[in-house]
């Protein structure tokens, strides 16, 4: 369709039917103008996999069984592979599945920065490193919307807590914002082009993120050139001359009264009493309906000739299967003892909960209704075979043991009720259940103990004992914040116990963040991080630890010994109260652990190998050193030394040595994964830009780069620099 036709059909539009297209008929849909074959824009939840279809106007499950998808790995497992291919790949299911469904927009990805390590929904992001996170999400985007669908990147933007996220405001430098915050959502929108991104419930600067005239008009339509639609959280508009003005396309929310949105009757009203300027009001909503069109054209809905889509096709499997893979983060392994030989463990004690629990349908609007779902245990039993006696044991108890799946009793009802935390009912509901909390401690103490008894008395006869712990959505989860990063059900003393029996356990932490290890893991001689890894990740870890595949994940983020530790913490405030302040400025994640010294427990981009590697070599030469341009190609070599194949991230660092203003000490710039056979050895080389060597000036508003001598350094993790060399560049 041509853009006079879109025009056209904008004036042929009556108010009313503009009205209908830029708010919710249903939970997950606007409604489409019949009379001139406008169908309705449908979305769905993410970015796990096509959410399960709830009612039109009630979160109420349909009930039927066509509505299971795969289950991908979540965005934090994806950074966790460092690997813009997998990236892609996962982007393409993602899109292809959604299409498949019957969807026009995926509400993902997400790619909030993991200020601190308690958020709920850390596991729904990409890490703590906004560099990190624009590498990973641009293929992501573009996988997804090869398939005729639109992306909705969110939650734009600063949405780095659940306390108060409905309300809460939050205060941050002009500094803090352009380089840790946006620059994620920034290359999603410059260089993946999505279509689609969502605001954020929370405040900036005293105003609502869903119709934030700085965030929307000024950042995101001006200075970004975004033509795309802007959709609101679900319940995130609080003001309807706000919404008008502010650069608002999609209202949509978690209630069921559609005709009383902002932007459906009050709109109509505001316009009719001449509240607002009526030519300024009617100039503005035809511009929502615009965008909305434009989109709509671009995926083919106006003109019939759209790619179908299809779920659940096996040939997909392969790639899940390899995301979560290059997602498992080798800790420790002190003694070599992964990977285990399958041929000598006959009998093999698996210990822990997560081992045998399904994560799918569990963690607010990332739940997803899997076709399946491959545990841990499954995994074990799967590459062992019949062979090796397992015998399992929960290890410690929570309330939803024997029950293999997340508990999803509140699903959607959850998402809406968030609505309601104000509310005197909240209040009563919340008390209630603190009371019944305190009538099951006792109860839950004697399981305890038991499951914990059985566990160790196992433990001493065993080939090998492989602890399978960690977090559930439980912690993990929409809505809530984490109170501390400690392993909830007495996991710590399990394990410091178990370590005791058995020196030799192999423990592995499932999380979609950081938790509290320093119980025990100096006594831990090997530790495995995994993630909700999605529909293969159990059998993935199995790979892992039987020798199968050889690990490759890094870590997306720091691992502090302790929340106390958090920069957020320290140097600014969290949670904050009715606001929260940014104090830490530009202080996230290793940008502060070093700058600021601070010992932490794993530092950003570790990871371990079954083999080994050197890196080194590292050359720079400035190819340009103008005002307009900048150019650095960097060089360097990286061998396979050990005796199996495997996969490096080679990491570049940026550090200013004699910096004009307040830098961290090292900035990551690029990175690369490289696969190399044993014994091999690759050149390879990279080019920077002036965005590698800049920061945002506050006084002059924009990046620059200040004249002076800059460090390159080579790393393999941010605690790891194996190699550096310097450039001296000339100011922009």
């Amino acid at each position: 369709m041509t853009n006079e036709r879109i025009e056209e059909l904008i004036q042929e539009l009556t108010l009313q039917e503009k009205a209908d297209m830029i708010h919710g008929n249903e939970l997950f849909a606007t409604k489409g103008v019949e009379r001139l074959g406008i169908p309705p824009f449908r979305t769905s939840d993410g970015p796990m996999g096509v959410r399960k279809e709830f009612k039109k106007d009630t979160w109420s499950d349909i009930g039927l069984s066509y509505d299971t998808v795969s289950y991908l790995p979540s965005n934090t497992a994806l950074a966790a592979t460092w690997n813009r291919e997998l990236a892609y790949e996962t982007g393409k299911i993602l899109g292809k599945e959604t299409r498949g469904r019957g969807k026009d927009m995926i509400l993902a990805p997400g790619i909030n920065i993991m200020r601190t390590p308690l958020c709920g929904r850390s596991f729904e992001y990409m890490g703590e490193d906004p560099y990190l996170a624009a590498e990973m999400v641009v293929p992501l985007i573009k996988g997804i919307e090869e398939n005729d669908v639109s992306s909705c990147v969110k939650h734009f933007a600063l949405n780095n807590q659940e306390t108060r996220r409905l309300d809460v405001n939050v205060e941050v430098s002009e500094r803090a914002l352009r380089e840790i915050y946006l620059p994620a959502f920034e290359a999603a929108i410059k260089k993946g082009k999505a279509k689609g991104i969502m605001g954020a419930y929370n405040k900036l600067r005293g105003q609502h993120c869903c119709h934030n005239d700085y965030l929307l008009n000024h950042i995101l339509r001006e200075e970004w050139g975004f033509e795309g639609i802007t959709v609101s959280d679900w319940g995130g508009v609080h003001d309807t001359e706000e919404a008008l003005t502010n650069g608002l396309d999609m209202e949509m929310s978690v209630t069921n009264n559609f005709n009383e949105y902002f932007l459906a009757d009050p709109l109509i009203k505001l316009i009719e009493e001449g509240t607002v300027d009526r030519e300024a009001a009617l100039a503005k909503i035809d511009e929502k309906v615009r965008h909305i069109l434009h989109v709509m054209n671009a995926l083919h809905m106006l003109d019939g000739e759209r790619y179908a889509g299809t779920y659940n096709d096996i040939r997909d499997k392969e790639a899940i299967r390899q995301t979560a893979r290059e997602s498992v983060v080798l800790l420790k392994n002190d003694k070599s003892i992964l990977p285990l030989d399958a041929k000598k463990v006959k009998k093999l004690l698996v210990i822990g909960d997560n081992a045998n629990r399904m994560q799918a349908p569990g963690g607010g609007s990332a739940e997803i209704k899997a076709l399946y779902e491959l545990t841990p245990l499954m995994g074990f039993y799967m590459v062992l075979g019949g062979n090796t006696e397992i015998t399992y044991k929960t290890g410690y108890f929570n309330d939803d043991i024997g029950n293999i799946w997340a508990d999803t009793s509140d699903s959607g009802n959850g998402q809406a009720d968030s609505l309601n935390q104000d509310k005197p009912e909240h209040a009563k509901a919340e008390a209630d259940k603190k009371a019944e909390e305190e009538k099951k401690r006792a109860y839950r103490k004697e399981k305890n103990e038991q499951c914990m008894k059985e566990a160790l008395e196992a433990a001493k006869d065993a080939d090998a004992v492989i602890y399978v712990g960690g977090l559930t959505h439980d912690y993990d989860t929409e809505g809530q914040d984490r109170a501390d990063m400690k392993l909830p059900y007495e996991q710590d003393r399990l394990i410091s116990e178990l370590l005791a029996v058995r020196p030799d356990t192999i423990v592995i932490i499932q999380a979609g963040s950081p938790v509290d290890m320093s119980a025990w893991v100096d006594k831990a001689d090997t530790l495995c991080y995994s993630w909700y890894a999605g529909m293969e990740g159990g059998y993935a870890l199995a790979e892992v630890v039987f020798g199968l595949v050889n690990p490759s994940g890094r870590l997306p983020e720091t691992f502090p010994v302790t929340e106390s530790d958090c920069s957020a913490v320290v140097l600014g405030e969290f949670p904050g109260g009715d606001s929260v302040t940014y104090g830490e400025d530009i202080f996230v994640g290793y940008r502060y652990y070093d700058t600021y010294d601070v010992k932490t427990a794993f530092p950003f981009g570790y990871g371990l190998s079954y083999t080994d590697f050197i890196l080194s070599g590292l050359s720079a030469r400035v190819l340009e050193d103008t005002a307009e341009n900048k150019r650095v190609e960097i060089c360097f070599s990286i061998s396979n030394i050990g005796d199996r194949a495997g996969a490096e991230v080679a990491q570049i660092y940026i550090a200013d040595k004699f910096p004009k203003v307040k830098k961290a000490a090292k900035e990551l710039r690029a990175f690369e994964k490289i696969y190399l056979d044993a014994g091999e050895t690759k050149q390879l080389t990279l080019e920077l830009g002036a965005e590698a060597f800049s920061y945002y000036d506050e006084a002059e508003g924009r990046f620059k780069v200040d004249a002076g001598d800059y460090m390159i350094l080579l790393a393999r993790s941010a605690d790891e620099v194996v190699d550096v060399t310097d450039v001296r560049l000339s100011a922009n």
